[in-house]
């Protein structure tokens, strides 16, 4: 039904977060396709809308402030976001989300036609006209999972495209940033939300002593302010050249760097999938979280697992940590060696 339906006006509610945003572009990009006069708006947290700007497959965007949903004053904002969302008039609403505020919004919208998946939790499921189904958190890559919207209007037949907006001015800041520092730069991000996806800082630097040591080069820190203080330990700890931009970027800015780099080393987040989306070689230490599930979309072989019985348990805390001292930079060389190997020859074919 969905591969015939027809819509002038199409919302796209997929609020956060970074990695997960960037595992549903593809989707976007096959909806262009499939509506190519509709207009388009994807309805994005705030903090995250800097990444969509001058997507040429995205009409607009409809930001809200998830922050300021708190008190009388989140109950204000909350209404008057409903009612901007309801005085857009879409026909079709697709919840990407698939909780209890997403499919409220869907519901909000007063659109005809409301899609989301049938694993969809806290009762979103229920807000939706048609259902999509597809196989849960833990039954394919998270990429293949949102790929179901596209293949029910029809569209899954098209490759799968990663475009990333990259704003000249930015870019341009960036290559200014990243001049004085001797290639090949590797960026590197050693945080996460979770603490059960954050690598020793010892394991960082071990790496990237090893990489200077073969390859040259120095490496770039990004991430959120949170994470500057591991930035700044594995900088000390490795004594390879290195410039610490961790919680200095807006996301543009994060864009044009990553896609500036010659290669990325990061945990399971949204700097790492953004890298990868980009293009931009991965390499990752996969420990709660897995590679299959998980891992930079088509950069699975750069990554490693830990081997521990409770790996991939995607659990946020834990007392035992046992995948820590498991997963050691032995094991994780072999990729990274393989991604610089790659660039010295590439670079060595272009200057001959």
């Amino acid at each position: 039904m969905l591969d015939r339906i027809a819509a002038r006006r199409v919302a796209i509610i997929k609020p956060s977060a970074l990695g997960d945003i960037v595992h549903s572009l593809p989707v976007l990009s096959a909806l262009r396709v499939r509506f190519p006069q509709a207009r388009i708006t994807w309805v994005v947290n705030k903090s995250f809308e800097g990444l969509l700007t001058g997507h040429p497959d995205l009409t607009d965007t409809l930001p809200f402030d998830r922050g300021a949903l708190k008190g009388l004053r989140g109950v204000r904002t909350a209404l008057s976001f409903a009612w901007k969302l309801r005085r857009r008039q879409f026909d079709l609403v697709i919840d990407m989300q698939g909780l209890f505020r997403s499919g409220l919004m869907a519901r909000v919208s007063g659109a005809p036609a409301r899609v989301g998946f049938t694993s969809a939790r806290e009762g979103a499921r229920y807000f939706y006209t048609h259902k999509v189904r597809e196989p849960g958190r833990f039954g394919a890559h998270a990429v293949e999972r949102m790929w179901r919207i596209a293949e029910a209007f029809g569209v899954g037949h098209l490759p799968k495209q990663f475009k990333v907006p990259l704003q000249p001015a930015e870019v341009e800041a960036a290559r200014a940033e990243l001049a004085a520092l001797p290639r090949p730069v590797v960026a590197v991000a050693v945080g996460a939300k979770w603490v059960t996806k954050r690598w020793p800082a010892a394991h960082f630097a071990e790496l990237l002593r090893r990489a200077v040591s073969h390859f040259g080069g120095s490496s770039v820190f990004v991430g959120t302010k949170e994470d500057s203080a591991t930035s700044q330990e594995v900088m000390r700890l490795s004594g390879a050249p290195a410039l610490d931009l961790t919680g200095r970027t807006s996301l543009p800015r994060l864009v044009a760097v990553l896609s500036q780099a010659d290669a990325m080393l990061g945990n399971d987040t949204g700097p790492l999938h953004l890298a990868a989306a980009l293009g931009t070689p991965c390499v990752a230490p996969y420990l709660c979280t897995r590679i299959a599930l998980h891992g930079p979309f088509g950069m699975g072989a750069n990554c490693a697992e830990t081997r521990v019985p409770c790996a991939g348990s995607y659990i946020k805390k834990c007392d035992n940590m046992v995948c820590m001292p498991e997963l050691t930079a032995d094991r994780l060389w072999p990729k990274l060696a393989e991604v610089l190997d790659s660039w010295q020859r590439a670079r060595s074919s272009r200057s001959a």
